[in-house]
């Protein structure tokens, strides 16, 4: 018999709409606190942002089977979307009310692998520099035992939020 995994996620508009009218840091404190619904990547891989503060961020995830590639360990690609996660919100965590950020460009390096007897791991982002229309961060990805399990850049495109449609 197979394993199954079943799973509910929010509409990500309500995010949109609140992201476009908060700090970028007070819209994660908001997802933080559960004020907000997760967003549905984040339900997807069962993922949580556990810190927050301006410039850097903590995401955790605690691999499962379902994040398996064919060969019995984690994706590369959970391992990618966790690292973007954390490296985009720490940009986020330091952008004003009215301006968002999008990934130009994430670069990886795998440095072990992961399954489901690593445990719980936990990606680290933060703020590298900061200018009026990019951003670079890196985010590194750590077992309990602080162990380096990956790391990442991030080149971050910021601009304004569009104006809500009437």
């Amino acid at each position: 018999m197979g394993r199954t995994r079943t799973y509910q996620w929010e509409d990500p508009a309500i995010l949109a709409e609140a992201a476009g009218s908060m700090s970028g840091i007070d819209f994660l404190r908001e997802l933080q606190k559960g004020r907000l619904p997760a967003p549905p990547i984040g339900t997807t891989l069962d993922m949580a942002l556990d810190e927050v503060e301006p410039g850097r961020v903590v995401f955790s995830l605690t691999p499962g089977e379902e994040h398996y590639n064919p060969i019995g360990s984690v994706h590369g690609g959970v391992f990618a979307t966790l690292l973007d996660s954390a490296a985009g919100c720490a940009v986020q965590s330091t952008l004003p009310q009215g301006m968002a950020y999008t990934s130009l460009d994430l670069t990886v390096k795998f440095l072990r692998r992961i399954t489901v007897d690593t445990g719980t791991v936990r990606a680290v982002g933060t703020v590298v520099s900061s200018s009026r229309q990019t951003a670079l961060a890196q985010a590194q990805l750590f077992d309990a035992t602080d162990r380096l399990l990956a790391h990442a850049t991030s080149s971050c495109l910021l601009f304004p939020v569009p104006a809500p449609r009437s």
